[in-house]
């Protein structure tokens, strides 16, 4: 006997239905939008990457990987909410596969493709590879590029306020004096 209301349980299968049709709609876009993807040549349009610059198929190969993670990202999220129309369909939706307790309503409302209870739930990791360069790398001496752009002619954001700050704000004294003399001017007019 399931802890869920029918109307609990029709709203979470509502919910699960509409994240599947969203899923298979992206699958289904992204298989038009890559048919003809094979290579890098087709996917750019260039006939030859010799003549570009090396960043711009680093750029594509970036872009590429990218769609590539997330596409696996939500194929396995697919993957769980058909298991989770599967055990809805089985009565077995909304306890824990780990333990057997009830998951609760909020937990299933927020996941609602979730088979686990906030304490046996699957960690993900985050994998903890770093770039082998990274091992060499050391710090840059201590001040080195402090005052590049200063001696580069070029100002950041902070420089470029206190520029034009030297022109006044709408809260200067100089700007004030102009607001005053404008509304002078139209009261006189407006006396005429």
């Amino acid at each position: 006997m399931s802890h869920l209301t029918k109307s609990q349980l029709s709203k979470l299968e509502h919910s699960l239905e509409e994240e599947k049709q969203g899923l298979e709609q992206h699958f289904a876009d992204d298989e038009h939008d890559t048919e003809n993807m094979d290579s890098l040549r087709v996917s750019t349009g260039e006939l030859s990457a010799v003549d570009n610059h090396p960043a711009e198929v680093g750029t594509e190969t970036f872009e590429r990987s990218r769609d590539m993670a997330i596409d696996e990202n939500l194929d396995y999220q697919l993957d769980q909410v058909n298991q989770a129309l599967e055990r809805m369909k089985n009565g077995e939706y909304g306890t824990c596969l780990t333990c057997g307790n009830e998951i609760p309503f909020e937990r299933l409302e927020a996941i609602p493709y979730t088979a686990y209870c906030i304490e046996h739930t699957p960690e993900r990791t985050v994998s903890e590879d770093r770039p082998v360069e990274e091992e060499v790398m050391t710090l840059p001496p201590k001040g080195a590029g402090e005052h590049r752009q200063q001696n580069a002619g070029r100002f950041d954001d902070a420089d470029a306020w206190h520029t034009v700050e030297q022109f006044g704000n709408s809260d200067s004294p100089a700007m004030a004096a102009k607001r005053d003399a404008k509304d002078y001017n139209s009261l006189s007019t407006d006396e005429e």
